[in-house]
């Protein structure tokens, strides 16, 4: 069910506004992962990092992902979900309103649907506003809802 968007020019973007244009496949959420985004950022906390304890005292009976992390991971599924064939340039602006409505456990798997929200000219390019939303498989409630900000200089 995964499938991709590929922007080709200026009109094309602005025909997908208000449209979903990608779906990522599945990706797995080891802890092996959590582990290493934990080193990266020093957010140690047992919760993420301590199965045992995790299993124990967690309401959630297991480890869960950062929220950042799951945040994190729009970068990678971005390339997944469109492609852009007329710019010579595309850089991460930030993001506005994100939302972490469910726990990502460890070994769930995850995946991202892109909508393409609004789009501003902007010196040299254009400001695309996405609405990513982050699934996991088996809930109906995603882990993630962000609003994505993208530049795309010509």
């Amino acid at each position: 069910m995964a499938y991709k968007t590929i922007f080709k020019d200026i009109q094309s973007v602005k025909n997908a506004l208000g449209q979903e244009i990608g779906i990522s496949d599945w990706l797995e959420i080891t802890q092996e992962r959590i582990n290493t985004f934990a080193d990266a950022t020093g957010d140690h906390q047992w919760i993420h990092i301590d199965p045992e304890r995790a299993k124990k005292e967690s309401p959630y009976g297991t480890t869960i992902a950062h929220g950042y992390l799951t945040l994190s991971l729009i970068a990678n599924f971005s390339d997944k979900c469109y492609s852009n064939e007329f710019s010579k340039m595309i850089i991460n602006y930030g993001a506005n309103k994100i939302r972490f409505p469910s726990p990502v456990k460890v070994n769930s798997k995850i995946r991202a649907r892109y909508t393409l929200e609004s789009l501003d000219e902007i010196e040299g390019g254009i400001q695309v506003q996405w609405v990513v939303t982050i699934d996991i498989e088996g809930q109906d409630k995603p882990a993630c809802v962000a609003q994505s900000l993208t530049r795309w200089y010509f």
